[in-house]
């Protein structure tokens, strides 16, 4: 079930933005405009003190499905969770973090680079990854060359993911989405641009569409 569930959040718009949240007061009004603009999955990385209270505030808003980026640890997981976290996220992946998951029953979409890293989860039962460097990693070329000999294997790419490169990762057959972090810039967030940011992320929810 858990495998499932990923994908299933993964396949609910073609970007996931990727959130650093400061201030906990601007989770609610983010989220909104967010899902509003049709990005319903949200990734609040947990990079900073306000990180688990904004996934509490963002928990709350219909029709968002919140998760927590970054996950490193067991007590990582463990905390986002009891925030109110419907899935997971991480850079990579270890034993006790996927473990870790499977105990709390979170859904985990771990970060791969490699081909023998996805193989790795893809025997753990993991088939919906994270390809993250992914333009450090070799961008859209790699992932179209990984997903050669393992059809079987989807991915979510983040990490130097943007509007003027999403379509081509968007067109790989391997892709299911996306994650970004331009349809929250920091200075619209700061500014309370709950309009902007709503129309950043309605034109994302268009992309590869062509697909």
């Amino acid at each position: 079930m858990k495998f499932t569930e990923t994908r299933a959040i993964c396949e609910l718009a073609p970007i996931v933005p990727v959130l650093v949240i400061e201030d906990a007061a601007q989770a609610r009004p983010l989220a909104e405009a967010l899902v509003a603009g049709g990005l319903p999955a949200l990734e609040v990385t947990l990079r900073t003190p306000a990180a688990l209270e904004a996934i509490r505030r963002m928990a709350e808003v219909p029709g968002g499905v919140v998760g927590a980026g970054t996950l490193v640890t067991p007590e990582d997981v463990r905390a986002a969770k009891a925030a109110g976290a419907r899935f997971g996220v991480s850079p990579g992946a270890t034993d006790r973090l996927i473990a870790a998951c499977e105990a709390e029953g979170l859904p985990l979409l771990p970060g791969a680079a490699t081909a023998s890293e996805a193989m790795r989860l893809l025997e753990m039962g993991y088939d919906m990854l994270k390809f993250f460097p992914a333009e450090a990693s070799g961008g859209a070329p790699a992932l179209k060359a990984i997903g050669a000999p393992l059809p079987q294997i989807s991915f979510c790419p983040t990490g130097g993911v943007s509007p003027g490169n999403a379509d081509t990762y968007l067109s790989l057959p391997n892709v299911v989405c996306a994650g970004g972090s331009w349809v929250a810039p920091r200075e619209m967030v700061q500014a309370g641009d709950w309009a902007g940011i709503e129309a950043l992320a309605r034109t994302a929810s268009r992309l590869g569409r062509a697909r």
